[in-house]
C-alpha cells in the first residue's frame, strides 16, 4: 500500500520510498502530518506558515507536526533554502509504503488512524479534482475518469489483480523531481488512486442482479 536512521524500530529506505514499521506507521497516525506530507511531495519544500495556509490550520500546528515528522524521517530541515527567521522543510521520499502484514495488528489503533487519514485525503484531492474539472483544458478534462467494478473474486485472485494494477502503473513516468525536469512538453502530473475494497457483507448470489449504471464516464455497481 503506498505514501531515516537504520534500526529496528525505524522507517526503512527502499529507493525513493519509505516503508512503515511501527514508528512510522505510529508517527503518521495523525491527518495533518499525512497531508503535510503529501503537500512537500507534491509542491517540493515550504515553510510551516505556507503549509499551515495550505491546509487551514495555525502555524504553530504546522511547525509542531513537521518536526514529529523529522523526528521520526519523514522530512527534513532544507537548511540551503531556511534562515534565521524562517524554517523550510522538504520531503525525504516520494512514496509511503506500509507492505507488513503484520504490523497493523500490532499497532491496530495506529493503522486505522493511518488509513482513516489516507482515505480522506484521497476524497480531498477527488473533490479538488472535480471541483477545476470545468476550467480545465478540454484534452486534460477528457482524461478524467472515476470508476468502479463489481468483482468476485478469491483473496488470491484479488492480490494477483492488485499486483497487476502496480505493474501497469509502472510503466508509465513516475512525477519526481528529477524526472519533471526531464519529461516532454505538454506533460502535467497525473494522480492515480485505486481502491481494492473487500465487501464481504455482499450476499454471494441474487435473484435480480442489477446492471451497472454508467454516468459521465463513471461506472457504479
Amino acid at each position: 500500500m503506498t505514501d531515516p536512521s537504520a534500526g529496528p524500530d525505524s522507517p526503512k529506505i527502499e529507493a525513493d520510498s519509505i516503508v512503515l514499521d511501527a514508528k512510522g506507521l505510529r508517527a503518521l497516525a495523525h491527518p495533518v502530518r499525512v497531508q503535510l506530507v503529501g503537500l512537500l511531495r507534491k509542491y517540493g519544500p515550504s515553510t510551516a506558515t505556507r503549509l499551515a495556509e495550505r491546509l487551514g490550520v495555525n502555524s504553530g500546528t504546522a511547525s509542531y507536526h513537521l518536526r514529529q515528522l523529522g523526528a521520526a524521517g519523514f522530512v527534513e530541515e532544507d537548511t540551503e533554502r531556511g534562515n534565521a527567521r524562517e524554517r523550510w522543510w522538504r520531503s525525504l521520499h516520494q512514496m509511503t509504503e506500509l507492505n507488513d502484514p503484520e504490523l497493523a495488528e500490532r499497532e491496530p489503533e495506529a493503522a486505522l488512524a493511518y488509513l482513516q487519514s489516507v482515505a480522506a485525503t484521497y476524497t480531498l484531492r477527488t473533490q479538488r479534482a472535480v471541483n477545476e474539472l470545468q476550467t480545465m483544458p478540454r484534452a486534460w478534462r477528457d482524461t478524467f475518469d472515476m470508476s468502479d467494478w463489481a468483482l468476485r473474486l478469491t483473496p488470491e485472485e484479488a492480490a494477483a489483480l492488485r499486483q497487476e494494477l502496480g505493474t501497469v502503473v509502472d510503466r508509465y513516468r513516475r512525477d519526481t523531481p528529477e524526472a519533471a525536469a526531464k519529461a516532454p512538453e505538454g506533460t502535467e502530473r497525473v494522480a492515480v488512486i485505486t481502491h481494492l475494497l473487500p465487501e464481504l457483507d455482499t450476499p454471494a448470489a441474487s435473484a435480480h442482479p442489477s446492471s451497472p449504471q454508467k454516468a459521465t464516464g463513471t461506472e457504479t455497481s
